[in-house]
């Protein structure tokens, strides 16, 4: 995978992929009840794991080649921006600040657009895509992320989750 980020690529569609080269093939899904399917107040978003994998080869990879914030903390760098070679989709990676930005993980969403800011604490890699959605991912556990704050709803909104439970 490190030769794969170091030439700006990914696999394409909405995954996880994590510095030992597991992979987590999720599918981010909008629900609307029937009588309201144009009413973006209704709208509910859930993860669908699909699959986890140790060993796998992509049918297809992205370009993630264009880097719009970067934010340092306490020896890591967390990277957001788009594959714009694919309809602007948004991405958000978590790296080593070494000389190498080795890969922790590489968070990659087919449902988002661009994202425009990138910050990093303790314990948290916070992107905001350019439609002004609020992804929090744990750092330590991506799959687990959260829309803190979607425009879509009246503020504010109460956060969602679309990993697994627990």
């Amino acid at each position: 995978m490190y030769d794969r980020w170091r030439a700006r690529k990914a696999p394409y569609g909405d995954f996880i992929v994590f510095s030992d080269g597991s992979v987590s093939v999720m599918s981010l899904m909008r629900f609307s009840p029937y009588d309201r399917l144009h009413d973006a107040e209704a709208e509910d978003w859930h993860w669908c794991e699909l699959l986890r994998a140790t060993a796998w080869t992509p049918n297809d990879w992205m370009d993630v080649d264009t880097t719009l914030a970067s934010c340092t903390d306490a020896g890591s760098r967390a990277l957001a921006g788009e594959s714009s070679d694919h309809g602007s989709i948004g991405w958000v990676a978590l790296t080593r600040d070494d000389d190498h930005h080795t890969l922790e993980w590489l968070a990659v969403s087919c449902a988002s657009n661009p994202f425009a800011d990138v910050t990093l604490d303790a314990t948290t890699v916070t992107a905001t895509s350019t439609l002004g959605r609020v992804w929090a991912f744990p750092r330590d556990a991506p799959q687990q992320v959260k829309i803190t704050r979607d425009p879509a709803y009246p503020w504010p909104s109460p956060a969602r989750t679309f990993g697994p439970a627990g």
